[in-house]
């Protein structure tokens, strides 16, 4: 397999090292498994100690393809769900099984860009964490035409009132009276943010462009549909600004057809480019709630899609090498010493994500064909922009 063979080269790889000023953060780490169920030979001790670590956790975005998937991931962990929705009905349609059983799960109509309705739902419900999957837009085909106009042009026009900028704050308004949000060592995230890849990259200058041309120049940047991934990146700013224990992740391109359960690489410095699976996106936002290590910090990741790389059982020791958000940017040295390693795991066999257009993958490019919104340069900006989520 060609990813088989690129890690292998990445494994002989001599990395440079550097400085404590500007240590590389770890190329290789892991997703964790979901913890097994209770066996007949758990003791009552082990039983006891799994309640303890049962958390109340606020999904929002909870009925879309990734955020359905952080619930089902929590629920299976023994964690209580309250999912903040703004369709109720689509809610109880898409979480019937659990509706009709004893599943600690519940369903609050939710306005997401209501600062006040988001604080009520988490503290009313005594939640100890709270995970963003929301997202101003989705490619929901059963969203109308003009509420997705409406939404567009709504989120393009004043994107300061979009529910990223309104409600990931707010989230972190919620935990503001909770005696354990101290930003002491060991401390868990209270708020955490599914981003994206690539969201500072169009605020990058001209001489960083061209230096990480494989990363900045890929299709959503080059792209960037009614500036979302600025709006991304105002939402991390204000809760990075919040003083409420964070983390914040931004997977690479999401893909359901990869490999799923398939170990991730971290890195930081928003240069990584590829493909992750949601499932796997999943499991790394139910993970930080209990990882320290994740806390303060802004992370990327792809997975490899290879066999015979399993992912660990944990990522603490991985997220435990990447720095606080705290110690400021990395350096260019440790910059171009990540994206050098990185661009050799690229997919295909040519790996040059900046000569993708949008919507065409690295197979179709492999072998010369069109993608499915056109040439590159003159993609279907209409098809190719993201749609409001309803």
């Amino acid at each position: 397999m060609r990813s088989s063979i690129a890690i292998r080269v990445l494994v002989a790889l001599a990395i440079p090292t550097f400085s404590n000023a500007f240590a590389i953060p770890p190329i290789f780490s892991s997703v964790a498994t979901a913890p097994s169920s209770t066996t007949s030979t758990s003791t009552a001790a082990d039983e006891a100690s799994a309640a303890s670590k049962q958390k109340t956790v606020a999904v929002t975005g909870a009925t879309g393809r990734t955020g359905s998937l952080v619930v089902n991931e929590l629920i299976n962990r023994g964690n209580k769900v309250v999912a903040l929705v703004r369709d109720e009905q689509k809610a109880r349609d898409n979480f019937v099984s659990y509706l009709n059983t004893a599943t600690p799960f519940k369903i609050i109509q939710c306005d997401l860009g209501s600062e006040a309705e988001i604080i009520s739902a988490v503290s009313g419900n005594k939640c100890d964490a709270a995970i963003w999957c929301a997202t101003g837009f989705s490619d929901n085909p059963d969203q109308t035409f003009w509420g997705k106009v409406a939404g567009v042009f709504g989120v393009a026009v004043t994107p300061q009132k979009s529910i990223d900028a309104v409600g990931v704050p707010a989230l972190s308004k919620a935990f503001d009276d909770d005696e354990s949000a101290e930003s002491d060592e060991g401390v868990t995230p209270k708020v955490i943010m599914l981003s994206s890849a690539g969201v500072t990259r169009p605020s990058w200058d001209e001489d960083k462009k061209k230096k990480f041309e494989g990363c900045a120049d890929i299709p959503i940047v080059r792209l960037n549909p009614f500036g979302i991934l600025g709006i991304k990146a105002d939402s991390e700013q204000r809760l990075r600004d919040s003083g409420v224990p964070y983390c914040i992740f931004r997977p690479t391109g999401l893909n359901d057809k990869w490999p799923s359960n398939s170990r991730p690489i971290f890195s930081q410095g928003d240069v990584a480019v590829g493909r992750i699976n949601r499932e796997d996106v999943a499991k790394i936002l139910v993970d930080c709630i209990d990882t320290p290590e994740a806390t303060g910090k802004t992370f990327e990741a792809f997975s490899i899609g290879a066999e015979n790389y399993p992912p660990a059982p944990s990522i603490s020791a991985a997220l435990g090498r990447l720095r606080l958000d705290a110690d400021g940017e990395m350096s260019m040295d440790a910059l171009e010493a990540s994206y050098s390693a990185m661009q050799q795991l690229l997919p295909g066999e040519k790996q040059d994500a900046a000569a993708l257009a949008m919507g065409q993958t690295y197979e179709e490019l492999d072998e010369g064909k069109t993608g499915r919104l056109g040439e590159r340069g003159s993609e279907n900006a209409e098809a190719a922009a993201p749609k409001p989520s309803s």
